[in-house]
């Protein structure tokens, strides 16, 4: 796949409350084998019903049992591949044992590697529904985020309360309800990549460091939104479809 280079996507200001449409970025199957060249930020994305391998065998004790917490089957199936297929990766990417990664949280969640491998890769996830998001950065940290299109409740007072009257009163004047669920989506994507790149929770104050990121939407076709940032503003950004080549 030819990488496709942020600088001509010309993205809005992160601290911006208008996102734009995303950039008709090209998905292609991943490398069996991918590496991470400095610079370079790769996001891969995944339909997590897709695919019959195997990934609960990969998740340790700890997740094992987070995912027992969930009282929903479907939505407990659907947690453990997103999981297993974050070892997945991270296990091509560092060419180790998959099941022998060691995570931490910080203080909102956020996972990271412990141990020697923590400083050889920075990694991010998210999944609505069976979509799922993952970005990969070996020099700066880095959030995703993806929103299937479902209820949510009043979008505009959602943003008003969240993302700050400017887009509020953007979304109040689309007059197209579609259009206006679609571009509360792809506003909201970009604000959750966003915290999570800089590490705060959802509503935190986070204008001031949220404002020296780095941030794009992404093309995840009808019905969805989704977004990644990263500290830097990467030299390529390679878009990767799960299961690889």
């Amino acid at each position: 796949m030819a990488p496709v280079s942020p600088a001509t996507d010309a993205p809005t200001p992160a601290h911006s409350d208008h996102v734009a449409h995303p950039p008709a970025l090209a998905w292609s199957l991943g490398p069996l084998r991918p590496a991470l060249p400095q610079g370079a930020l790769d996001v891969w994305r995944a339909d997590l019903s897709a695919s019959e391998q195997p990934l609960e065998r990969l998740l340790c004790e700890q997740e094992l049992a987070r995912a027992k917490r969930l009282l929903s089957a479907s939505h407990r199936r659907l947690w453990i591949r997103s999981r297993g297929l974050l070892r997945e990766l991270l296990g091509r990417y560092l060419a180790e044992d998959p099941s022998a990664l060691c995570f931490a949280v910080d203080a909102h969640g956020k996972p990271h590697l412990s141990g020697a491998a923590q400083a050889r890769v920075e990694f991010n996830l998210s999944h609505s529904g069976t979509l799922a998001l993952y970005a990969f950065c070996a020099d700066a940290p880095v959030g995703v985020d993806v929103q299937a299109d479902r209820p949510s409740g009043d979008d505009v007072a959602i943003a008003e309360r969240i993302l700050g009257p400017l887009a509020a009163a953007e979304l109040r004047a689309i007059g197209d309800p579609r259009e206006r669920r679609a571009q509360f989506l792809r506003m909201w994507t970009r604000y959750e990549a966003e915290a999570k790149c800089v590490g705060t929770g959802i509503g935190a104050d986070t204008h001031t460091s949220r404002a020296r990121v780095w941030g794009v939407g992404l093309d995840m076709g009808t019905g969805a939104a989704g977004a990644v940032a990263c500290t830097n503003e990467p030299r390529e950004l390679r878009c990767w479809e799960w299961p690889p080549n």
